[in-house]
Parts: structure tokens; C-alpha cells; sequence
């Protein structure tokens, strides 16, 4: 892994923090080629069931390396997209822990996580337009699906900067922290969602994720194909036996 991303393992919850500082952890193609590799390796790993990911000393990400893009250099995976992360998130659920500025490609890197943890100083925004570009890494397509329409509109035309209390307020940052402490609330949510089993996980992120294109007629049945594994798996018994039991459960991840 690369000095631009760092992976630390709690358990079996993995951090991954992008380690640009100095340039507010501005997404270069190092970073989006670390994150990519990461999520890659990590998906691979039943010992891990769940993902933070974070910025380096207090700031989540500026967005893009615009000094990166004015030489050549694109943050973008193939497959992937912007971040090697906003086209093709993990299959595992992910939570950001954002400090400082979650600003354009930044903002768009939380969108693309499942769950967002931020403190009270947090800020996000999307002001691409102020630099004559487009927030065309999900932003746009993401933020009207999270909060209401005139709003989403609203941060996405302006380009000016709201405070982690707006968003939580509706509904988009799921917890607020005290400066400096969301990574640690980051985990804490982590380490709750990855005491469950890792398939039923996997599955649960999966239906939630697609079915918001499924019709009514077909939602169950592409529901089933995705779940029917996950109740013949070896952890739906695991997870019988230990209620029965009363005791905590072994997930095997089969």
C-alpha cells in the first residue's frame, strides 16, 4: 500500500485514511489507486466485515488535486471511478468519519459510503461549478436521493460550504461528534454494524442499494436471488443455534 493511503485494522473493522495533509488530503491518482487496491484486497478477507474511511490530521478531503489535473494526473480507477471508490463502492458496509472539509470530490467520497459520521466542525459542499467544472463523481446523482430536492439543489448550484448540523439535520450525516472525535464515533458505529454477519450484511447493503430501481412487480423476486443464499449459508444456522444457545454468535462468513 502506498504512503497516500494508510490501512489500520480494529478488529474486524479496517480504517483506511487518505495521508495527503499537507494538501488537505486532496484526491490525487496515488490515492484513488490506494483506495481501490485496499477495498479490493479487503472484500477478498471474511475476517473483515466492515470499512471507516477517513482523512489524515483533521480533515476529511478538499475533493480533487487540481494541481494533479492541470498536469494529467486523473483520480480516477477504471471500474471504479473518481477515488477508486464513487462508481463501484465495497460490497461491505462503509462508514466516512469526517473532520475539517469534505468539499466536491471529498463530499462525493462520503455520499458514496453507506454511513456518514462528522463532528460539529465538519463541512461539506460541492463547488465545482466555482471552478467552472461539474460534481460528476455522484455528487449530483446522490445528494436529491438523500435530502430533499430544493436543498439538494441549493448546495449543488451555490457551491457554498454547510456545516455538518445542516446535513444531520436532514437526515444525510447520520451521527455528530465533538471536534476531533469522529473517527472514533466512526468505529463505534462500525464495530456495531460488523458484529453482524458478514453475508447478511453483504446482502442487506446490496438490496438497499438496487432495489431503488426495482419495480414492484419485480422486487421480490430479484430480492430473493440476492437473500436465498444468505439463509441456507452455514452463519444463518450459526445465528439459530446461538440464540438457542444463548450465547454470542461465530460468523464464519459462509
Amino acid at each position: 500500500m502506498s504512503d497516500e493511503v494508510l490501512i489500520e485494522e480494529s478488529g474486524n473493522v479496517a480504517v483506511i485514511t487518505i495521508n495527503r495533509p499537507r494538501a488537505r488530503n486532496a484526491v490525487n491518482g496515488a490515492v484513488a489507486r490506494g483506495i481501490a487496491d485496499a477495498l479490493d484486497a479487503l472484500d477478498a478477507r471474511p475476517d473483515i466485515s466492515a470499512y471507516v474511511l477517513t482523512g489524515a490530521e483533521g480533515t476529511f478531503s478538499a475533493g480533487m488535486d487540481l494541481k494533479g489535473f492541470l498536469s494529467g494526473d486523473f483520480p480516477v480507477v477504471e471500474g471504479r471511478g473518481f477515488g477508486g471508490l464513487t462508481e463501484a463502492p465495497p460490497k461491505k458496509p462503509l462508514v466516512a468519519a469526517v473532520e475539517g472539509y469534505a468539499l466536491a470530490g471529498g463530499f462525493e467520497l462520503a455520499l458514496a459510503c453507506d454511513l456518514i459520521v462528522a463532528s460539529t466542525a465538519a463541512t461539506f459542499g460541492l463547488p465545482e461549478p466555482r471552478r467552472g467544472l461539474v460534481a460528476g463523481a455522484g455528487g449530483i446523482m446522490r445528494l436529491p436521493r438523500r435530502i430533499p430536492y430544493h436543498v439538494a439543489m441549493e448546495i449543488a448550484l451555490t457551491g457554498e460550504h454547510y456545516p455538518a448540523s445542516r446535513l444531520h439535520e436532514l437526515g444525510l450525516v447520520n451521527r455528530i461528534t465533538e471536534p476531533g472525535q469522529a473517527l472514533e464515533g466512526a468505529l463505534e458505529l462500525a464495530r456495531k454494524v460488523a458484529a453482524n454477519a458478514p453475508l447478511a450484511l453483504a446482502a442487506t447493503k446490496r438490496v438497499i442499494i438496487e432495489s431503488q430501481d426495482w419495480s414492484q412487480e419485480e422486487m421480490f423476486k430479484k430480492q430473493s436471488a440476492i437473500i436465498g443464499p444468505v439463509f441456507g449459508s452455514k452463519d444463518a444456522m450459526e445465528g439459530a443455534a446461538a440464540f438457542a444457545e444463548k450465547r454470542a454468535p461465530q460468523w464464519k462468513g459462509e
